[in-house]
């Protein structure tokens, strides 16, 4: 049987969303068949303008195009809420995907996001909502985690980012100054351990039709 793949592309400006992509890709790697790739979307950003953010540096995954996302079997998005929407540069990687609607070479594929919100008001499900419009237009398969992470997603002895529709973090509202706790590291393994075994689940039976 081939290989499931997996990819897990992100948009970070912080770090946080690429600490949590690392983290996927650990729950991902531990489904048996499934090959799972960490992927940056392109910065549009001028470098005058990270270093006034203080922006992290990049991590030394590649950058995809629009056209690669065809090579997979199953697919999570991730990237910081920007009032209650996607970062621009991961609209900017849909935008590129015209020629993949039109042959509708995404179909069927199963998607799912992950995300960093600034604070506890910056758009937990509002983020995750608009985004599936990317989703529909495509034809894909929207696979949120729901409630599969347990009652941990319920503790409210601390300030956590646990959403039905994806692993989620806070940053702060300056945007670095709290990192991801154990607990949103803890869900983000399980998003791609839960996402992995769908998407093989869904190839296999593509397979057997």
């Amino acid at each position: 049987m081939a290989m499931t793949k997996i990819y897990i592309v992100y948009y970070s400006t912080w770090g946080h969303v690429a600490t949590l992509a690392e983290e996927i890709k650990k729950g991902a790697d531990s489904v048996d068949g499934v090959e799972a790739t960490i992927w940056q979307v392109a910065e549009t950003l001028p470098k005058e303008v990270l270093g006034k953010m203080r922006a992290a540096a990049k991590k030394d995954h590649p950058v995809i195009t629009g056209k690669q996302l065809a090579d997979a079997d199953g697919i999570l998005f991730g990237f910081p809420s920007r009032f209650g929407m996607m970062a621009a540069q991961m609209k900017a990687l849909f935008d590129s995907t015209g020629g993949l609607w039109s042959r509708q070479a995404l179909a069927g594929k199963p998607a799912g996001f992950f995300f960093a919100l600034g604070t506890q008001g910056g758009g937990q499900e509002e983020t995750a909502l608009t985004a599936v419009s990317q989703l529909a237009h495509h034809a894909m398969v929207f696979v949120p985690i729901g409630s599969t992470f347990g009652a941990r997603m319920f503790d409210m002895d601390e300030v956590m980012c646990c959403s039905p529709y994806g692993a989620c973090t806070f940053s702060g509202a300056d945007g670095r100054s709290r990192k991801p706790s154990e607990v949103e590291l803890q869900m983000a393994e399980h998003q791609g351990k839960y996402f992995a075994a769908i998407a093989k689940k869904l190839k296999m039976g593509a397979v057997g039709v």
